[in-house]
């Protein structure tokens, strides 16, 4: 009976790791090139959508940065849910950045000193390089190439969630918003979520807004509940943030039942509450 719990538990932990499922989306017209990284050190795919109108207009925009950006990943998934708010008005036009995974677990976790971390992830916090080539190369590359302007975020889901999270924590002055669905707040024996309080004390002094999301899960939503209530008491004025609970969805459900809220939320600077 304990082998079979066992078994249970490792294959939900492993799925959570993961390369993410694929799904038939409507892949959206976009840009594609490659950047030659030398904190990754390998050569990167990125996926660019900007809105349809966007070489009819001389407007700059913001951006949102996404890990599991490939095109057999969530970028038209996401791109297409974008497109569709923009053109409700539900949100203002922005650029979508997808990066393409290489080696999905290295590249979104960070250290762990818990040794049996290693059976479903690196422990070569390899999130440290991921987001040194994401802050000091692509950023710059997407600077170059399209016109935004200085506001911009990071989305990402599961693994994703928790490089989204730990980024939040450890670089908050890095985006000017955050949207993590379902993080993998287990890992490193919940270091992130233990901490809270003591990231929060260091705080930038600027607007920052933070939009979190935990399913059903219970190796996650016990954590992401807990980061919930230390921001309740300790969250700085400037810090705007949200946490939607949703114990009806699952961890494979929570990113295309919660997209186009969080979105709608992160990118209303009118929505604070």
């Amino acid at each position: 009976m304990n082998k079979t719990i066992f078994l249970i538990i490792f294959s939900i932990i492993v799925s959570n790791c993961a390369r993410k499922p694929q799904y038939n989306d409507p892949i959206p017209a976009h840009d594609s090139f490659t950047i030659d990284s030398k904190f990754v050190n390998e050569q990167r795919v990125i996926n660019v959508w900007t809105p349809p109108n966007y070489k009819q207009f001389n407007d700059s925009l913001p951006v949102i940065y996404m890990p599991d950006g490939g095109i057999k990943e969530d970028f038209p998934h996401i791109a297409n849910t974008i497109a569709k708010l923009i053109e409700n008005k539900s949100i203002q036009p922005i650029i979508l950045v997808g990066i393409e995974n290489t080696e999905r677990r290295r590249d979104l976790t960070g250290f762990s000193e818990v040794e049996k971390d290693a059976e479903y992830c690196p422990l070569t916090d390899g999130a440290k390089d991921f987001r040194n080539f994401i802050s000091q190369e692509l950023i710059n590359e997407i600077n170059k190439k399209y016109r935004v302007t200085n506001k911009k975020g990071i989305i990402g889901e599961s693994l994703a969630g928790l490089f989204v999270m730990e980024t939040f924590f450890l670089n908050p002055e890095l985006f000017d918003f955050y949207i993590a669905m379902d993080p993998s707040l287990w890992w490193n024996n919940h270091y992130l979520q233990k901490n809270t309080k003591n990231y929060l004390k260091n705080f930038p002094n600027k607007t920052t807004k933070l939009w979190f999301a935990g399913s059903a899960a219970e190796d996650i939503s016990q954590h992401t509940n807990n980061v919930a209530e230390t921001l309740q008491t300790n969250a700085p004025k400037q810090l705007i943030w949200k946490y939607s609970d949703e114990p009806n969805e699952k961890h494979n459900t929570i990113f295309r039942a919660t997209k186009e809220k969080a979105l709608i939320w992160i990118l209303n600077t009118k929505s604070n509450e």
